[in-house]
């Protein structure tokens, strides 16, 4: 809108009342999203469509689908909604008008999986420890990933969801799970670059992000204390929902012939 104005030479307030009130219309912050090439969009259409089919008879019922994420000490913020109420900027504090940044803070990366009825325990990669596909089998498959039928499902068989990250395609981790784990989506059927359509890129991370990175923490270990207390605090029904919403999103990339549904 201020380009808007300054073409017009007019006030950027009279832009937005016009804008708003004589044309029903509103604002939206444009997103930064990966390039989606033409493959990409109908390879998102026709594995969306094929993984829509299998959801219709039921065969997708007990999915967890799983991801890692990297969290910082540093306080988590949104720049839309972070906000002071004062009757001047020099009234406010330093400490609540400032978010201090680092160059390079120190994190943890994080795995986590959810179903409709439950969730794994994090797993914290050691510092230092590349994720490929033989530490993911060692420190993600074999201990966690192996005993979720009897861990999560009652005995249940499940199916066992994961993207395209190099160390998750990798033919060891394909064969792997083909021994271990008999019902997997496997990565000529998920849809590639595709975080919109797994529910802890979606909803949980940023839910987990929020609540334990509120404010920033002095060491690894605090954030770790803190993501666990969240994590552990988190509603089943908040992540019922997210799985939930998994089936609407794949009608919604196909309707969307492959684009970003967010």
């Amino acid at each position: 809108m201020r380009k808007m104005a300054l073409e017009l030479n007019i006030s950027r307030r009279a832009i937005q009342k016009v804008v708003k009130r004589d044309l029903g219309m509103r604002s939206f912050k444009r997103k930064k999203v990966q390039f989606l090439s033409g493959s990409v969009k109908e390879k998102r259409v026709s594995r969306s469509k094929s993984l829509l089919a299998l959801h219709a008879i039921g065969v997708l019922e007990n999915t967890i689908f799983s991801d890692e994420k990297i969290f910082t000490i540093e306080e988590a913020t949104n720049s839309q909604n972070n906000r002071v109420i004062s009757t001047s900027a020099s009234a406010i504090p330093d400490k609540f008008r400032y978010i201090s940044r680092m160059k390079k803070p120190l994190s943890v990366m994080v795995w986590a999986g959810v179903s409709a009825v439950g969730r794994t325990p994090l797993i914290f990669i050691p510092p230092g420890v590349k994720i490929n596909a033989k530490t993911y089998q060692e420190l993600v498959l074999e201990p966690v990933v192996k005993g979720l039928s009897q861990t999560m499902f009652s005995g249940q068989q499940f199916v066992f969801q994961q993207d395209d990250a190099p160390a998750h395609t990798a033919n060891t981790t394909q064969d792997w799970l083909k021994h271990n784990i008999p019902n997997f989506i496997h990565k000529d059927e998920w849809p590639p670059y595709s975080p919109d359509l797994n529910p802890m890129d979606y909803s949980v991370w940023y839910i987990l992000e929020n609540k334990a990175c509120s404010v920033s923490h002095n060491t690894v270990s605090s954030l770790k204390i803190s993501l666990c207390r969240e994590w552990e605090k988190m509603p089943q029904e908040t992540l019922r929902a997210a799985v939930e919403g998994f089936p609407n999103r794949l009608r919604a990339v196909i309707s969307k012939k492959g684009g970003y549904i967010e």
